[in-house]
């Protein structure tokens, strides 16, 4: 059996950190996938992923804008309080994995797995949690784009990051 063809964007935007695929299910935002610089724009497909565009543009203008854009997230009843802690988190602030960990009575190691399974980064801001000693991972990577992904946004928010 073929392949199946990837499923489409609602919008790609081009942003300071390159390109960003909004995927949308209905009104809500599903998933936000980081493209190459390459990958050509694509406007929003209607008035709720335009909704998502914009609070984006907002967020890379002023890193302490809300995102009030409905979100549906697929994952487990763990990952959901994770990502529910992380968009607790103000911008501007970070948090070790640990700490958040302590917080929500787990493993550092199951928080940052529940943050390399984020699908909606930025909007779930799985970027303001750091390593004890560093910076720690970004998108499950602990070298390349991802971590200047990680750093770019926490500079943004007024975070000098360690790592």
């Amino acid at each position: 059996m073929a392949a199946s063809e990837p499923e489409p964007y609602q919008a790609i935007i081009a942003t300071p950190l390159g390109r960003i695929g909004i995927r949308m299910t209905g009104a809500a935002a599903r998933a936000l996938d980081y493209l190459p610089v390459d990958t050509p724009e694509q406007p929003p497909a209607d008035a709720a992923t335009q909704a998502v565009v914009e609070q984006l543009a907002a967020y890379f203008r002023d890193p302490h804008t809300s995102f009030t854009a409905p979100r549906v997230l697929a994952g487990t009843a763990f990952q959901q309080r994770v990502w529910a802690a992380l968009q607790a988190i103000p911008a501007g602030t970070v948090l070790t994995y640990g700490e958040l960990a302590r917080q929500l009575g787990t493993a550092a190691r199951a928080v940052g797995g529940a943050c390399r399974n984020n699908p909606l980064p930025i909007l779930i801001p799985c970027h303001r949690v750091v390593g004890r000693q560093g910076l720690g991972g970004y998108a499950g990577e602990v070298t390349g784009d991802p971590l200047g992904i990680k750093r770019w946004l926490l500079r943004h928010e007024g975070v000098d990051p360690a790592g």
